[in-house]
C-alpha cells in the first residue's frame, strides 16, 4: 500500500528558492523538474537540465535549489510498503533525465486528482498510477544517455503513431528532428529496434486493420487514410505484413 501525504504539480518558485533538509524526511519524496536546477549529489552541488526525476528515500539528505529565473517542479511525498518501491533499482537522490517528461507530468496531475477526490477506488487508482510512474522511471534510468537525441526521436515516433497517414519520408522525418537522413536512421534503429520507415508502415497497417475490422469504409478510402495514394500499393504492402489482402482480412475478421 502507498499513502500520499501531499502531491502537487506546476509548483513555481522564485530564483532564490532553496530546499535543504540535511537529515532528510521520514517519508519518500519524488520530484519532477520542469526547469534547470542544482542538486546536492555525491557531496557537491551539481547543475542539471530541466525534465529530470529525483527520488529521495527516507532519511537521506535533500538539497536542491533554483539556478534560473524561476524553478518549477512536480512533487509527491509518500510512504509505501510496496516492494517495487522499497527495492527499487533507481539511483537515489540523483536526477534521472526523462525521455518523455510530459507523460510523467500527466501522471502527477492524475495522482493529485485521485488524492483529492476520495472516490471509492482511490487507493487502488493511486497504486496503479504509482506503478506506472515507477515503470517509467526505471525505463528512463536504463535508457539515460544510451541514445543521443532520444527525446526528439520519441516525439517523432509518437507523431508517426498518431498520424500514420502523413506523407512520411526519411527526409521529412530527418527535418522533423533536425538531423541528417543517415544519422536519423542509425539513431532510430538503435533506439527502437526498428527502422523509421518500417515503423511508419507498421503504424499504417495497424490503423488499416482496425478500420477493416471495425468500420465500413471502402478499401480505397482506408488506403488513402493510411497514407497510400495507390490502392494497389496499399494492398501489396498489407499482404506482405499480414499474409492476406485487405479484403480477405476483413472477410475473415467478420467470421469471428
Amino acid at each position: 500500500m502507498t499513502t500520499i501525504f501531499y502531491v502537487g504539480y506546476d509548483a513555481a518558485h522564485p530564483n532564490d528558492f532553496i530546499y535543504d533538509i540535511p537529515e532528510g524526511h521520514d517519508f519518500w519524496l519524488l520530484i519532477l523538474t520542469q526547469t534547470p536546477a542544482e542538486f546536492w549529489v555525491h557531496g557537491e552541488i551539481k547543475a542539471y537540465p530541466a525534465n529530470c526525476a529525483v527520488l529521495y528515500p527516507p532519511h537521506q539528505k535533500v538539497m536542491y535549489r533554483a539556478c534560473t529565473d524561476q524553478y518549477v517542479n512536480d512533487w509527491v511525498r509518500f510512504r509505501s510498503e510496496e516492494s517495487y518501491i522499497l527495492e527499487t533499482t533507481l539511483p537515489l537522490g540523483i536526477p534521472i533525465p526523462l525521455p518523455d517528461p510530459g507523460y510523467c507530468h500527466q501522471l502527477f496531475q492524475l495522482l493529485a486528482t485521485e488524492n483529492f477526490l476520495h472516490c471509492d477506488y482511490r487507493e487502488l487508482s493511486i497504486d496503479y498510477l504509482f506503478r506506472i510512474m515507477f515503470n517509467k522511471l526505471v525505463e528512463a534510468s536504463q535508457s539515460a544517455g544510451s541514445t543521443p537525441h532520444y527525446q526528439n526521436l520519441l516525439n517523432l515516433r509518437k507523431a508517426i503513431n498518431h498520424h500514420p497517414g502523413h506523407e512520411w519520408t526519411v527526409s521529412a522525418m530527418a527535418d522533423y528532428v533536425h538531423l541528417s537522413s543517415g544519422y536519423l536512421q542509425s539513431l532510430y534503429k538503435a533506439a527502437f529496434g526498428i527502422s523509421c520507415m518500417d515503423d511508419v508502415i507498421q503504424s499504417r497497417i495497424r490503423i488499416a486493420k482496425e478500420r477493416l475490422i471495425h468500420g465500413r469504409s471502402r478499401i480505397s478510402d482506408i488506403s488513402e487514410l493510411c497514407g497510400y495514394r495507390n490502392v494497389e500499393h496499399f494492398s501489396r504492402q498489407f499482404r506482405q505484413i499480414t499474409g492476406c489482402t485487405p479484403r480477405a482480412y476483413r472477410k475473415s475478421a467478420s467470421r469471428l
